[in-house]
């Protein structure tokens, strides 16, 4: 008879298959062993001690019983349907054995065994692996990974060597990886920090569920206060923005930790955002709007994840540093004012009370620095007096413990103190123990069983801090108003793949994005023309959809007068004659100004990104750059160039007066709409520069369009609501 466990499934759902996955009422561990000695030995073994309660079933023709269990031949002979299939056989049975998956019920599958795309001989075994399983409407985690865990169903279907002491606790943490080793570890070292771990799974070659697939289900568990993810290869840049913004929705916190992201990776474009924004665009854009929490390393990702889980949120920016010894302290200071925090002053009375406790060549100003005269006989209760005060006092969010040669008896007897004084404290203590492991092993014990996180570094516990703030997402709201959509599309599926200056002015006259008054002169005659009409200089450029950077290639030339247009007409179509010119652009000499870059073009996943840098010569020099994902209202435009190093010489630099940034604002913001409004036919746009006049003007200086051949539809979430 089937035991129903935890909350009710429905596994007709779409989410079924991972339903099954980490909340499957009954398993069939096909491949079971009955050798100490192997690996595939532990799934079943894991699951028949460790609390699950659900049917399970050991599949293998060689056994009659496993674990005082019947041991049945096949899937086929089971007596009754499945949910999942921990399937432990070799990558040459593992195809032939799934039409018997799908026909015993399960939604479900793990694949344990390796030899599929991890190496070229075995991607088309894994691709033929991934397309028969949707076929058969079964979920696969894996290929080759080590399983799944869920603590709270007693579900511990893997084969790490991490449970072999026993299983893991249940807690706030759900943690998805690619690699088994490294998610190993993460068991491991969360046993040694008494960091409970809900749900844990190791996605292997990811031939269909992924690291990021399983994070947006688990996020949705109330048990799931934490996520963490280490990521091998590149994400699903919508995915990941959908699992950001949920996490943000819904007071969670998201850590990733990603390997293989050396810079050697990122793109060679054609436009210069291109080459700026890089490969991993999307990501990264996603990371700064949604407060994404990066760790650094196996540990770091630990111990944010262990601050994360067990500390509350952190309610403003005022830390207090109690220590025992003065420069931790000021090393404390250091850290937390390098992630934004103040270390200000105690109150007044505070200080006062400290006064009373403090021995006289101690500090009571913040940091407190009590010295090692505090402790008598080995007896902690005055110092943690003395944090407790501070954690009293009005107006602080947050304590830093940080302590360094407390050892032995005295450590031990340190940290019964702190577990009886703090049993859940409103408002974080980080404790940080600047002490060897061995000499603190007994109090580290204790506060790991208690749930306390131990940090190893000032640094460390200062990147906890900052990471229980509550995340800045960026507001990008716009006001009701009509944006020319379908005339955007009309104009811009009647134009090529290249998309010069010329014509692209009518796409920027849609977009109502200011630009100088131009004349494109096809010929001798219209040149004389022109030049009996023009009063002052004129910028002449070169059109032709081949040459897509013209200053870099002598393109342009600046302040020609009147006298000269015809001759430099001449030069410029003659020395572009092998490229085909439509013609040169007769333009009237702009305002003195900033010049910015104004580029959008898509991840390679597909999101489209604004991004806003110094324009002109200094745009791959300086590199100074914000992206943001299209569109972007006015004032979130004017927030981006806010952010820039070079802002000042916008906002007032050395006595200049500050530009009116509203024009710069709207244009960045229609530029976005206009690229948005283009479809997914965009690939790369840009008007670089887009020139800042002292009195707020914005002028398109040049542009570039580039396209897919065949035009598409606008995705509707990027243009809902937004000025449509």
């Amino acid at each position: 008879m089937r035991v129903p466990l935890g909350r009710p499934r429905d596994l007709d759902a779409p989410h079924a298959g991972m339903d099954a996955l980490f909340h499957p009422r009954a398993v069939a561990v096909l491949g079971a062993s009955g050798r100490e000695a192997n690996p595939f030995a532990r799934p079943l073994h894991y699951l028949a001690q460790f609390g699950f309660a659900g049917d399970l079933y050991p599949v293998n023709p060689g056994y009659a019983e496993l674990a005082g269990m019947r041991c049945y031949p096949s899937l086929a002979a089971l007596p009754g349907p499945v949910d999942l299939v921990l399937m432990l056989i070799p990558a040459a049975r593992v195809l032939e054995e799934l039409p018997a998956v799908a026909a015993a019920g399960a939604r479900a599958a793990v694949v344990f065994a390796s030899g599929f795309g991890e190496m070229q001989e075995g991607q088309a075994l894994q691709a033929q692996l991934r397309d028969t399983a949707r076929k058969l409407g079964v979920r696969l985690l894996g290929p080759n990974c080590q399983g799944v865990i869920h603590t709270g169903e007693g579900m511990f279907g893997t084969f790490t060597a991490a449970l072999e002491p026993g299983p893991i606790a249940t807690g706030g943490l759900a943690y998805i990886g690619q690699s088994g080793a490294v998610g190993g570890s993460i068991l491991s070292l969360a046993r040694e920090r008494g960091l409970g771990i809900t749900a844990w799974a190791s996605t292997g070659n990811q031939a269909d569920l992924t690291a990021v697939e399983l994070a947006r289900y688990l996020v949705e568990e109330d048990e799931t206060r934490v996520l963490a993810l280490y990521l091998e290869t590149a994400v699903d840049d919508y995915a990941f923005r959908d699992l950001a913004r949920r996490v943000v929705e819904l007071g969670k916190k998201l850590v990733v930790l990603r390997s293989a992201v050396s810079p050697a990776g990122a793109r060679a474009a054609a436009s210069h955002t291109g080459a700026i924004v890089g490969d991993d665009a999307g990501y990264r854009v996603t990371v700064h709007e949604f407060g994404v929490i990066e760790a650094e390393d196996v540990d770091d990702l630990m111990a944010l994840a262990h601050g994360l889980t067990m500390s509350p949120p952190i309610a403003g920016e005022r830390i207090a540093v109690v220590t025992t010894s003065g420069g931790a302290g000021s090393l404390a200071a250091d850290q937390l004012s390098a992630v934004g925090f103040s270390v200000d002053d105690l109150p007044e009375e505070t200080r006062a009370e400290l006064v009373t406790l403090v021995p006289n060549f101690g500090a009571v100003d913040n940091p407190v620095d009590v010295t090692a005269q505090i402790f008598h006989d080995s007896d902690p209760s005055a110092f943690v007096d003395v944090c407790d005060r501070v954690y009293q006092a009005d107006g602080i969010d947050a304590v830093m413990i940080t302590l360094t040669l407390v050892t032995g008896t005295l450590a031990t007897r340190m940290a019964e103190s702190f577990v009886k004084a703090w049993r859940d404290p409103a408002k974080p203590i980080v404790l940080v123990w600047l002490a060897a492991h061995e000499q603190t092993a007994e109090a580290r014990d204790l506060l790991a069983k208690a749930g306390w996180p131990v940090f190893d570094s000032t640094r460390q516990a200062a990147r906890v801090l900052a990471a229980l703030r509550r995340p800045k997402v960026v507001e990008n709201s716009f006001a009701s108003a009509t944006f020319p959509v379908d005339q955007i599309q009309q104009a811009a599926a009647g134009i090529g793949a290249v998309v010069t200056e010329s014509e692209g002015a009518t796409l920027l006259g849609l977009a109502g994005v200011t630009r100088p008054d131009s004349v494109l002169v096809r010929s001798v005659d219209q040149a004389e023309a022109l030049a009996s009409q023009v009063t002052g200089s004129s910028v002449l450029k070169i059109q032709a959809s081949s040459v897509l950077h013209k200053s870099e290639r002598g393109g342009v030339r600046l302040g020609v007068p009147a006298e000269q247009l015809v001759r430099t007409y001449r030069e410029l179509m003659t020395s572009f004659e092998a490229e085909q010119p439509a013609g040169v652009l007769v333009q009237e000499t702009a305002p003195t100004g900033v010049e910015l870059i104004v580029g959008v073009t898509r991840s390679t996943g597909g999101l489209p990104i604004v991004t806003v840098g110094l324009g002109g010569y200094a745009t791959e020099i300086y590199r100074d750059a914000v992206s943001a994902f299209a569109p972007v209202s006015p004032q979130r435009a004017e927030q981006m160039v806010r952010s820039l190093t070079a802002a000042p010489l916008l906002t007032g630099f050395r006595g200049s007066p500050p530009v009116d940034l509203s024009g710069a604002a709207q244009a960045i913001s229609k530029i976005s709409l206009l690229a948005v409004a283009i479809g997914e036919r965009l690939s790369d746009l840009e008007v670089n520069p887009l020139r800042v006049t002292p009195d707020g003007q914005a002028i398109a200086l040049d542009f570039l369009l580039l396209q897919q051949p065949a035009a598409t539809h606008v995705p509707t979430e990027e243009l809902e609501g937004e000025a449509r």
